[in-house]
């Protein structure tokens, strides 16, 4: 291909695909079947001059190249839909301190990959979208849901999971799930920002939401949400906030839908479905072979009150596989400092995700090798 100095350039014919053309701070790739162009105020114009072609002949079977194209596809979508979180978004948390996370999920609720966010979002958000499957009973396009509950996959309730369901081609059932998850100015509770420091049951922190249904056929649900919101004895001080950015959580998700319907449109349904498992087994086989260079071990630490938190690592460096047992941990507090189960999986995900030496996407894949015991 040949290469071309951008200040050569003049307002002359256009510079036909594959080409470089080099500046001083950049390098543009111009792709087979574009053209760019020199306009006579010096920008560069760049033009698809023939139609898009049909799918990308690519095999099922996993190929280390196409290993790596897809991990970074898939990462980038979820980086695109925080972009867009960010820049929609009302409250301060969301905009300026970044709360939130935005991940893709295969059809069961696995985590697939996601953007670099909120590690204890990102680990944890799976529980809730499966939540979602269990308790939605049939997806229709254009639906989404929302939850906060501890129990069903939440961490604290200010963090609310928005939950879209992805259809590819002509499916009546979902191929896949896109999810963010924020953080909230408020969601009611005894204190405003509902982080009390002395709650000593959940209805004291703030408005507890089931999954529920958010968006039908595309419309927003906007009496029921703030029905919700505003429903109890303690409920969210500004509801209208909260509608706000949940608006901005369905357009990032109404993002990710986008980035993965490129992707079918580019490769198929088969090929991508595919690839979202091959991701998945590729960051198994690597946290494997991590645990092999571990030794089993015993750790001791205390909260403030003294409560211990304890865990007991296991090896079987046969199988790659390891027991991680937290039974030894403090029974559970009358405060409000305990971690449900999902928050303990998430933490465990981040710290496996550390030691792997290859750059692979976080997703639930790193989680196959590992027994995690923890009190009820």
């Amino acid at each position: 291909a040949p290469v071309w100095q951008r200040s050569a350039l003049g307002p002359a014919g256009p510079v036909p695909g594959p080409a470089m053309i080099v500046e001083d701070n950049a390098t543009i790739l111009i792709e087979p079947d574009w053209t760019a162009s020199v306009q006579p105020d010096g920008m560069l114009v760049i033009r698809r001059e023939r139609p898009v072609r049909g799918k990308e002949h690519a095999d099922t079977s996993a190929n280390p190249i196409m290993l790596e194209v897809f991990g970074n596809q898939f990462m980038h979508i979820a980086g695109q839909m925080g972009v867009v979180l960010e820049q929609t978004a009302h409250s301060v948390n969301i905009k300026e301190r970044l709360d939130y996370s935005c991940a893709l999920f295969d059809r069961t609720g696995a985590l697939i990959a996601n953007a670099p966010h909120v590690p204890v979002h990102l680990g944890s958000m799976g529980d809730s979208v499966r939540e979602v499957i269990r308790t939605a009973g049939r997806f229709e396009r254009g639906d989404a849901w929302m939850l906060n509950a501890p129990y069903r996959g939440g961490t604290h309730l200010p963090d609310i999971t928005v939950v879209s369901p992805v259809f590819a081609d002509d499916g009546t059932e979902p191929r896949f799930f896109v999810a963010s998850r924020a953080h909230h100015a408020d969601i009611g509770g005894i204190t405003p920002g509902s982080m009390p420091a002395l709650s000593h049951s959940i209805d004291e922190e703030g408005v507890v939401i089931e999954p529920m249904r958010i968006l039908r056929a595309g419309r927003l649900l906007e009496s029921e949400v703030l029905a919700v919101l505003t429903n109890g004895q303690l409920p969210a001080r500004n509801p209208h906030q909260n509608l706000q950015d949940l608006t901005a959580q369905l357009a990032a998700n109404a993002r990710g839908m986008e980035g993965i319907e490129r992707l079918l449109a580019r490769y198929g349904s088969a090929v991508v479905d595919a690839y979202m498992h091959h991701v998945q087994a590729n960051a198994e086989a690597c946290t494997r072979d991590a645990l092999r260079r571990l030794s089993d071990g015993h750790f001791v630490t205390s909260m403030d009150d003294g409560a211990p938190i304890a865990v007991r690592v296991t090896i079987d460096r046969d199988s790659g596989n390891a027991r991680i047992d937290f039974s030894d941990s403090a029974a559970q507090s009358a405060g409000n400092l305990n971690a449900p189960r999902a928050v303990v999986r998430a933490v465990v995900l981040y710290v496996l995700r550390t030691l792997i030496r290859e750059n692979v996407p976080l997703n639930a894949g790193c989680l196959v090798p590992i027994d995690i015991v923890v009190r009820p």
